[in-house]
Order: structure tokens, then C-alpha cells, then sequence
């Protein structure tokens, strides 16, 4: 009777996913990089409604410290706090301000686990590199409106990246955007692509600002040309 009781909670801890947090509806994207996203180590899909740091250990080895709520190593690649090497995580081109356990993933969210440097730079608040977002997701369930402004010339391209990212407004660069917008910029001179926050002291979700000098229409037909770009 015992053995047969056993067995019957074994199947049912089973089922219920006894020992990783429940998943909920929806899918989102885990890269693992080195080295500013110059070495791709690993991208594939994780369920949404789970921590960034369950979604990390369901696909990698993982080692973690302060309790288990930070990553110390990942498939065997440490953090050196002497030699200023680290793991760092981005949602959706944040840089994240919680603990890999206290954020849950949602619907559509790219998780971005990247080992790096931070010996010149210790912060990079928003990054370039998982274009088109954070305009289609946010950040922690929180989309922001969208703006594309345009230099001179420029109009086409930006009306295609309006529509990438359903812009809730397009117009030249003389006319504000809205100080809660996430605000895209296309521009003229050598071809580069920027992110920032727009308030160099903001939060992760806080509104940002993206400049691109380019073809702007190639962009919206290939949004992610600059993945894993900083």
C-alpha cells in the first residue's frame, strides 16, 4: 500500500512540475553570448511565466551565488569579480535591475544571458542588439508607445520602421515626441545604430532612444541584422 502511495505522488509531482516553477502561457527567446555577443553560445526557447533564472537552468548548467539568486557561472564559464568579468542579463535590450530570480518572463520576452567585461563600462542600461525590441515588448510586461522621428529625406524608411514597430506617431525630428515614447530616429551621416535611455539615470523599462544612420527600409525588412550587437 506504502510503495503504491509512493508511486502515485511520484506521477503526480511529475505532472505538476514538482521541483521548477510552473510555466504559463506564451513562449520567449534565451540567447547565451560571450564577449559582447561576438560569441554565440547558445539560442533557443523557454516557456513565459517562469524566473530568467529557471528559464537559464532549464537549458544550461548552472552555478549560481548570494544565495542562489545570482549567476555565477553558466556550462562552466565563471564570473571573476577580480579579473571584472561577469554575467549580466537583458530583457528585450534592458539591462536588468532585478534579480535573474525575481523576473518573470512574459509572452514574447528576449532573454539575453551575455558574459563580458565591465573593466571600462560597468552599466549598459539598453543595447541595440535584440532590435526590434524593446519597442514590441517592454519590459516587464509594459510596452510603452512608440515614435519614430525622421531627418530630412528619411521619410520612407521611417514609415517602414513605423509599421515594424507600430509606431503610435511618425514626423520629422523637429516635432517632440511624447516623453513616455520609446523613440526610434532615423538620420543621416555614417551608418551607425545607438541605443540609450532618453534620461541617462532611468530605470530598466525606462523610455529609450534609438538612432539609426542608414537604410532604414533594409532595416524593417531585416530587423535583426544587429543581433547581438551592443
Amino acid at each position: 500500500m506504502l510503495g503504491r502511495l509512493a508511486l502515485l505522488l511520484a506521477a503526480a509531482c511529475l505532472l505538476a512540475g514538482c521541483g521548477e516553477e510552473a510555466a504559463g502561457n506564451g513562449s520567449a527567446q534565451l540567447w547565451i553570448t560571450q564577449d559582447r555577443g561576438r560569441e554565440v553560445k547558445l539560442t533557443t526557447t523557454v516557456p513565459a511565466g517562469i524566473s530568467a533564472l529557471e528559464a537559464l537552468r532549464r537549458k544550461a548548467d548552472v552555478e549560481t551565488r548570494y544565495g542562489g539568486r545570482f549567476v555565477q557561472a553558466i556550462d562552466g564559464v565563471e564570473g571573476d569579480l577580480g579579473g571584472q568579468h561577469d554575467w549580466f542579463f537583458f530583457v528585450n535590450g534592458y539591462e536588468a535591475d532585478l534579480s535573474a530570480a525575481d523576473y518573470e518572463l512574459h509572452d514574447g520576452d528576449v532573454l539575453w544571458w551575455d558574459h563580458r567585461s565591465w573593466e571600462d563600462e560597468l552599466r549598459e542600461p539598453v543595447v541595440v542588439g535584440a532590435f526590434p525590441e524593446p519597442f514590441l515588448h517592454g519590459y516587464d510586461g509594459d510596452v510603452r508607445p512608440v515614435a519614430v522621428r525622421y531627418e530630412p529625406g528619411r521619410a520612407e524608411g521611417a514609415k517602414s520602421i513605423a509599421r515594424l514597430l507600430g509606431a503610435d506617431s511618425v514626423a520629422p525630428v523637429s516635432v517632440p515626441p511624447p516623453k513616455d515614447a520609446n523613440v526610434f530616429y532615423t538620420v543621416s551621416g555614417r551608418q551607425r545604430f545607438e541605443a540609450s535611455l532618453r534620461e541617462e539615470s532611468g530605470p530598466a523599462g525606462a523610455p529609450v532612444r534609438f538612432v539609426f544612420a542608414g537604410d532604414a527600409a533594409a532595416l524593417a525588412r531585416q530587423p535583426r541584422k544587429f543581433r547581438f550587437r551592443y
